[in-house]
Order: C-alpha cells, then structure tokens, then sequence
C-alpha cells in the first residue's frame, strides 16, 4: 500500500515537473521528467495489481482441497 501511494504521488509530481517545463519549452527537461512519470506510472499499475491480486498459488491450493474434499 506505501510502495503504490508513492509510485502515484511520484508520478504527479513528475506530470506536473513536465507540464511546467512544457510549457517553459524547457524540451531537454520536458523529456527527463516525461520519461520519469513513465516510469512512475507503471510502477504504480504493478504495485497497484500486487496489491489487489494477493498471491495467487495459495488462493489456487485452497480451492482444490476445497474440492478434493
């Protein structure tokens, strides 16, 4: 839950780091920060999918002793 919280708020800042320098026409720095939310999105989409799937191999030994039963 931490890791996710600051992949996202690190992906905001990084967003607005590439809008302000955007708009500055700052492009050496627009693409630094452009490429660091990149970064920061997608950490936050995995921690975020870790974070909801939980570990699957135990949810999957469950339901066939479950099933053995």
């Amino acid at each position: 839950m931490k890791a996710h919280k600051r992949w996202s708020v690190g992906a905001l800042i990084a967003m607005i780091g590439a809008m302000y320098t955007g708009y500055r026409n700052s492009k050496e720095a627009h693409k630094y920060f452009a490429f660091g939310a990149l970064v920061c999105m997608i950490m936050a989409v995995y921690s975020g999918h870790k974070m909801i799937g939980g570990k699957s191999k135990a949810k999957k030994a469950l339901e066939t002793e479950e099933t053995a039963e």
